[in-house]
């Protein structure tokens, strides 16, 4: 069974193969990312990441998630050298960054929580997936060709770690550099990270998006990830890695 809305502002994707699977489990995978919608979304003024920016939360008042996504914000910014940074060059705060891929990896944890091993969790491109698929095979997912999204360039199997694709072709400059704000990202327009979990996955690809041409390096460095790089010109570097992980 396989449904996808229309939430905090992209397609989320829910399959689950599984006899006893039904609609209520699906309301309550969306229930979740409207919830998380409702708390980290800068564009809804009563959100809570909005209260915060406009001074209307004290910090011992932040919820518990805010907490968790600003502590892991810190971590990711320490771990990045600065290029991942949640706070704008006019201050304010924005953890859409880390926050997508956080709340895959919970409505996954959901799923297993309920006792569904076979599933997959789409938001935007990045992706969990877990066991396997309707027709008893690992999941497979597509990398689309920046230039041409309509198509397919690389197949992988993540073998149940996280994929996450940053990239400007789709949703244009919406990644900076945290290091020259005032320069748009044009040396890459496509990075995708394959990860331990759609969470590390996630919060990697942005900032190694911020680094340019080095984010692929970085990537390489980084033990338990693999990336595939496009750079403006059309030309692809991968990890030394990527490989094992396409369908050839």
């Amino acid at each position: 069974m396989k449904e996808t809305r229309s939430i905090m502002g992209m397609h989320i994707t829910v399959e689950i193969d599984d006899p006893w699977v039904n609609e209520k489990i699906f309301n309550q995978v969306f229930d979740y990312f409207i919830a998380v919608d409702k708390r980290f979304s800068t564009y809804k003024e009563t959100s809570e990441i909005m209260c915060i920016n406009r001074g209307e939360i004290s910090e011992s008042s932040y919820s518990s998630e805010m907490r968790e996504i600003f502590e892991l914000a810190e971590k990711t910014k320490k771990e990045t050298q600065g290029y991942f940074n949640i706070r704008m060059s006019n201050q304010a705060l924005d953890p859409s960054g880390i926050v997508k891929g956080w709340a895959i990896q919970n409505a996954a944890k959901l799923l297993l929580k309920k006792g569904f091993k076979d599933f997959y969790v789409d938001a935007g491109g990045d992706i969990q997936s877990h066991g396997l698929n309707a027709k008893k095979e690992e999941w497979t997912v597509g990398i689309r060709n920046p230039f041409k999204p309509e198509e397919i360039i690389k197949r992988i199997v993540p073998k149940g770690m996280g994929v996450a694709t940053s990239g400007t072709y789709l949703r244009g400059q919406h990644i900076y550099n945290p290091h020259a704000p005032e320069k748009e990202l044009h040396d890459i327009v496509s990075l995708t990270v394959i990860g331990p979990n759609i969470l590390e996955a996630d919060r990697f690809a942005t900032a190694a998006f911020a680094m340019g041409k080095e984010g692929i390096i970085f990537i390489e460095g980084l033990e338990g990830f693999e990336g595939y790089a496009i750079d403006s010109k059309g030309i692809a570097t991968m990890t030394t890695g990527f490989e094992s992980f396409t369908i050839k």
